[in-house]
């Protein structure tokens, strides 16, 4: 019982010691990121720590297995490389009874992680999709500054409102844009009486809405100019490609409906977010049979190794995921979970497996 104990309480450190760092690597560069669009005007300032608080779930889900596999890797690896693990042996923990001990703390990190990637984290990304969703949350790109002209895109694209209501109607709006042609630019003059940012649920896009206005095209040097009048007038506003708009919209949605959908890009997603606990015992075994040293290598000799073990793993999930999300079945994903189960016992019994197959040899 002292050695489970002890071995727990010491796996259990080196788990978040190991997590804590990767989560402020994470945590930064995502925070960079959410930087970077609020920069751009596509996000406001007042929405970030909202939404990266909402976000920390789903970085523990990822962060957690990891943790927990270098966290045995430094752990077990400083009981060999300190002449412990003889002491054990000494005391009959073979790796049977080693792999029972290393199991307990994985059971605690694959409950923790189950409960952050099948609910937490889905319902976390859910209201940050709340303020991504609302008109006001975004800035910048389209919504106009009160009283002033703005630039944007290289100055070829120039806003500006005479008033902005609490609401977020704006009053008197003129856009002007220049929009490469053939052979020449060609330039637009919008004027409006009022227009508001709008959020179309049916497609998850936001438009620029104008109501009451005209509409002026055409060709510097040219006599014609073409002039249209609306009542209403939308226009697309775009994101980027890594905008978190467009990112959030599958992690938002809770595992029920995802388990629900026949679509298979939300099939992909169910078993993912299902593989995130699945595995985590078979890296808990693949790290405690990597972990073997001695005191010349060191306890972090077999990091490089098992990390390659471990990006294989996951590359093995995100190819079974595509497949899935292509239309097949999700038996590619189950059999890497089958192989790496598989991997994970040959490994832990490597040593009596090679004794008894050099025994048949001879």
């Amino acid at each position: 019982m002292r050695i489970l104990q002890y071995l727990t309480r010491d796996i259990l450190l080196h788990t978040v010691a190991v997590s804590f760092v990767l989560f402020l690597v994470v945590f930064a560069g995502r925070f960079i990121r959410y930087l970077a669009e609020a920069a751009v005007g596509s996000l406001t300032g007042d929405v970030l720590l909202p939404i990266m608080l909402f976000k920390l779930p789903g970085f523990f889900e990822m962060i957690l297995p990891l943790g927990l596999f270098i966290g045995i890797l430094l752990s077990l690896g400083r009981l060999y490389a300190e002449s412990e693990m003889v002491v054990l042996r000494a005391c009959g923990v073979g790796p049977g009874r080693l792999a029972g001990y290393v199991l307990v703390p994985t059971m605690v990190v694959v409950g923790a992680v189950a409960f952050l990637s099948l609910y937490v984290a889905p319902e976390g990304s859910a209201r940050a999709q709340v303020l991504l969703d609302n008109p006001r949350s975004a800035e910048g790109l389209h919504i106009l500054n009160e009283g002033r002209f703005r630039k944007q895109r290289g100055g070829h694209y120039v806003t500006y409102a005479e008033q902005i209501d609490e609401d977020g109607v704006m009053h008197n709006i003129f856009v002007f844009e220049r929009e490469p042609g053939s052979q020449s630019d060609i330039y637009n003059a919008t004027f409006a009486r009022e227009g508001e940012i709008v959020f179309q649920e049916s497609t998850g896009r936001r438009y620029l809405e104008l109501r009451g206005g005209s509409r002026y095209q055409g060709e510097p040097g040219e006599l014609a100019l073409e002039e249209i009048q609306f009542e209403r007038y939308g226009e697309l506003i775009p994101e980027s490609q890594g905008s978190p708009r467009r990112t959030s919209k599958v992690q938002a949605m809770s595992t029920q409906a995802l388990w629900q959908s026949s679509d298979p890009k939300l099939r992909g997603a169910f078993w993912w977010r299902l593989s995130l606990p699945m595995m985590v015992p078979a890296i808990a075994i693949i790290a405690l049979a990597l972990s073997r040293t001695d005191a010349r290598r060191g306890r972090y000799a077999k990091i490089g190794p098992a990390m390659v073990v471990l990006l294989i793993y996951f590359l093995g999930l995100t190819q079974g995921r595509g497949l899935i999300e292509s239309g097949q079945g999700p038996a590619v994903m189950l059999s890497v979970h089958v192989g790496f189960a598989v991997l994970s016992v040959v490994l832990l019994h490597w040593e009596s497996i090679s004794r008894r197959w050099s025994a048949v040899r001879v």
